[in-house]
């Protein structure tokens, strides 16, 4: 995919699915009553207290008042942990940036991004003549002898070229020709070598009498990793400055239309060349850090991948089978460009290449010859970078935005899309300012970004878990997967105080007791009565887990199970449904039973009874205890009015599990339930006469054989409905007097 279609599609893909999560995070998506228009949110932002927002149905700003109350709770701690860990993994990245750590991955985003950039047309200004490998085969030898090299020249010279490079080393005669060579390198318009290597005995000097004004040294600096990324201009020693090979010819080749050589009217020791100012690579430019940054670099803008110039052979130029006008006016270089040649150097390109990996040294001048002449006529701009004070800001910013969607994002696969969204964001931004020829780096915020993604992931982690263990202290294990649920929304408010907060709302209590508990016990050894009892607990637990119950507390034989706890029911039907479970859970208790007894016959145990009440009304739940003890309570008339249920008329046990519910629970189930009526009764601690019912089965469902006969008052329970009052709006009170 070419550049510039690569970078659109990663900015608006990036864009995209940072804007999409965003959107789907905004509050009125959260709270479909708020629909604010652009001048809304202008009022919001900039304080008009007194001008109302434009909803569909009226939302004030005091209502957003009061719902920032409310999630402040969840808003500052978030701010905080944000806040903290961008800070500190900003930090961290730029303390391993500032150390070189970065570098590596910042240079191969470098050349990946080289090699996105669009392609120019090769420079019309230069000539390369290669030396290649069909030349080296018809020549008898690897370089051309000084005989050759002075024919070639002189052919090149008769066609006016505007300059000659000579990108081969002639401080030792190849013999024969050695006195036409050096008579026709005297040419004004022939630049030519030297090499300066490491140290003065690496040197190789330039061919003898020649000015030093047409030398230029051909070092080529290399990174690390062995890819030419830096064009060297200038390399000095104490007594002495040199010129690089491509900047002796760019200068010539300039000064006849006029341009030379000026230091920036902005610092007298840069050099401003046309249009172009040539500000030197520093310590940390761009993605390197701790940068050999001797003498007077630039970063290399490679023109294209391959084909820099119009390539002919030694051979086409000894046949004079070069046209005129392919050398007329023109910088002719020559150089080997045969693959066996020692001369060739890896580019930002190389690690796309398959067949040709290595350039040959001449079109590494070539490179840096057209970057000096296009630079200057102002035809591409020079590569700038931004500050180190900028670099760590943007690195800041990136650290905050990945904590700030980890900590918004909950979900890990909208999580993953988004993070990938704005990786994709960050490298389309980078590689569009790449291509005008800004390097702004990656690497390190991309970094910033997963780690602070990952630390406030962690973090949320070790906060969840902690929240867990306190919901768990306060509501022990035996939690159905929607209550947990349920509580995992409103987990902040147990990290913010430590304890769930008391409120007041309707919920089903359902107790339940073995019949003749203490008599079981006293024949039984401890062991097998504690092996006993724990294997109907564990399947009555089961049972309440199945059916969206909480169990409360153990007592002894018995337990109480809630349901409708710990968050509100805020619709009447939310209410029916929770007394449905109840019931039903009541239902499947007495199969769980039945099915016990079987088993417990077998081994020689006694049947076992047991008894359930249940009622429906308004409770008081909370966090009940102090600091070192602390538990979930559910306190309130309802409560034991449900347990009175359970104990009453003891001796009235029908079947194996005794299911009696008052009139309070019997108008939520509807016609879902087959009940008998043991008329009003008054129960003990109760001032008031509740309507009792005994819950015989689902509609429709075969009827047990009883255990005793029915009781004679009982009655149909159609009869029992038509006493009852089950409209709509006495539901909707009993939830508003709770």
């Amino acid at each position: 995919m070419g550049g510039g279609w690569c970078q659109v599609v990663l900015i608006l893909s990036g864009t995209w699915l940072v804007v999409r999560c965003f959107v789907g995070l905004c509050p009125w998506r959260l709270f479909p009553t708020i629909r604010p228009t652009g001048l809304d949110l202008v009022r919001v932002l900039f304080g008009a207290p007194s001008i109302p927002l434009s909803p569909v149905n009226p939302f004030s700003l005091s209502q957003l008042a009061k719902l920032w109350e409310q999630q402040k709770a969840q808003i500052i701690p978030g701010l905080r942990a944000i806040g903290i860990t961008s800070l500190a993994v900003a930090g961290l990245v730029i303390g391993v940036k500032q150390v070189g750590g970065w570098q590596p991955l910042e240079l191969r985003i470098y050349d990946w991004m080289v090699r996105q950039r669009p392609e120019a047309p090769p420079d019309p200004r230069i000539l390369i003549v290669g030396i290649t490998e069909s030349d080296i085969r018809d020549l008898g030898r690897v370089t051309p002898s000084d005989a050759d090299l002075a024919e070639a020249i002189a052919i090149l010279e008769a066609k006016n070229p505007r300059l000659i490079g000579l990108d081969m080393h002639r401080d030792v005669p190849q013999a024969p020709g050695r006195d036409a060579l050096l008579q026709v390198l005297r040419s004004p318009r022939l630049i030519t070598i030297t090499n300066l290597g490491e140290t003065e005995l690496d040197r190789i000097p330039p061919p003898p009498n020649v000015s030093p004004e047409r030398v230029g040294f051909n070092d080529v600096p290399v990174d690390q990793d062995g890819i030419v990324r830096r064009n060297l201009l200038f390399a000095s020693t104490e007594t002495e400055t040199f010129y690089s090979f491509a900047l002796r010819l760019a200068i010539a080749y300039l000064e006849e239309d006029g341009i030379s050589p000026q230091p920036s009217p902005d610092a007298e020791d840069v050099l401003q060349l046309g249009q172009a100012v040539f500000h030197p690579l520093t310590l940390h430019s761009g993605g390197y850090e701790r940068l050999d940054d001797r003498g007077y670099q630039i970063l290399l803008d490679y023109r294209t991948r391959r084909q820099v110039a119009h390539t002919v052979s030694l051979h086409d130029v000894l046949t004079d089978q070069v046209p005129d006008s392919l050398i007329r006016d023109r910088i002719v270089l020559i150089g080997t460009t045969a693959p066996s040649s020692k001369d060739l150097f890896f580019t930002p390109f190389s690690p796309a290449e398959v067949e040709v990996a290595r350039r040959p040294g001449v079109e590494i001048h070539a490179q840096m010859l057209s970057q000096f002449l296009s630079a200057a006529m102002g035809d591409r701009p020079l590569f700038t970078f931004w500050s180190n004070t900028q670099e760590w800001l943007w690195i800041f910013v990136w650290a905050l935005t990945g904590g700030t969607l980890a900590w918004l994002v909950r979900n890990p696969i909208f999580l993953g899309v988004t993070g990938a969204g704005l990786l994709g964001t960050l490298v389309g931004f980078s590689l569009t300012m790449f291509n005008t020829a800004h390097w702004v780096i990656v690497g390190a915020p991309a970094i910033a970004t997963f780690l602070s993604m990952g630390t406030v992931i962690t973090y949320r982690a070790q906060q969840a878990q902690q929240q867990q263990k306190m919901v768990m202290k306060l509501l022990g294990q035996n939690t159905s997967p929607e209550i947990a649920n349920a509580l995992w929304q409103s987990r902040d408010h147990l990290l913010e105080s430590g304890k769930l907060p008391g409120q007041r709302l309707v919920a089903t209590m359902l107790f339940t007791d073995i019949k003749g508990f203490s008599r079981i016990s006293e024949k039984m050894p401890p062991e097998e009565l504690l092996l006993w009892l724990n294997e109907y607990l564990a399947a009555m637990t089961e049972e309440i887990q199945q059916h969206q119950g909480i169990i409360n507390k153990f007592t002894g034989d018995g337990l109480l199970a809630v349901f409708g706890v710990p968050m509100p029911r805020l619709e009447a039907r939310e209410v029916d449904q929770d007394a449905h479970h109840a019931v039903s859970c009541a239902l499947a208790m007495r199969r769980r039973l039945q099915e016990l007894n079987k088993g417990w016959k077998t081994i020689g145990l006694h049947d076992v009874q047991m008894r359930v009440g249940i009622f429906t009304g308004p409770v008081v739940v909370g966090s009940l205890g102090g600091r070192d003890r602390m538990e979930y309570g559910v306190i309130g008339n309802s409560v034991n009015s449900a347990s009175r249920l359970e104990s009453c008329m003891k001796d009235r046990q029908v079947d194996s599990c005794r299911i009696l519910i008052a009139q309070e629970t019997l108008q939520h189930i509807q016609n879902d339930f087959e009940v008998e009526s043991w008329g009003l009764m008054e129960l003990r601690g109760k001032d008031q006469h509740i309507h009792v019912y005994r819950v015989i089965d689902y509609l429709g469902m075969p009827k047990d054989v009883p255990d005793s006969p029915t009781p004679p008052n009982g009655t149909a329970s159609s009869d029992a409905h038509q006493a009852l009052e089950p409209e709509e709006d006495r539901r909707s009170e009993a939830i508003a007097d709770a």
